[in-house]
């Protein structure tokens, strides 16, 4: 299994609950339409001086990519991508 952890601040002026509302949305729904993802969480963040964090899981590497270039996903980042401002990502397997 591997997991993929992302932090993301939006541009100034978004507001954050509404932000945050609108990337979940978008990606929590996901889940089951894009082979191998298992679980998605957008949540905001409240320390560490970033807007919001996304945790999910994908039962491998190969289906993380998949994810990455899955038209599902790339079609939900268009409704919100122009929001993000900074994304530090980072994927471990367990």
């Amino acid at each position: 299994m591997v997991k993929h952890i992302v932090v993301y601040t939006f541009r100034e002026g978004v507001d954050k609950a509404e932000g945050v509302k609108l990337v979940a949305s978008c990606l929590e729904r996901l889940v089951g339409v894009i082979p191998g993802l298992l679980k998605m969480e957008i949540r905001p963040c409240f320390q560490g001086g970033m807007d919001y964090a996304l945790y999910s899981e994908f039962a491998s590497r190969e289906d993380l990519k998949n994810y990455a270039e899955h038209p599902a996903h790339l079609e939900a980042k268009e409704q919100f991508f122009h929001l993000l401002n900074t994304r530090v990502a980072a994927d471990y397997e367990v």
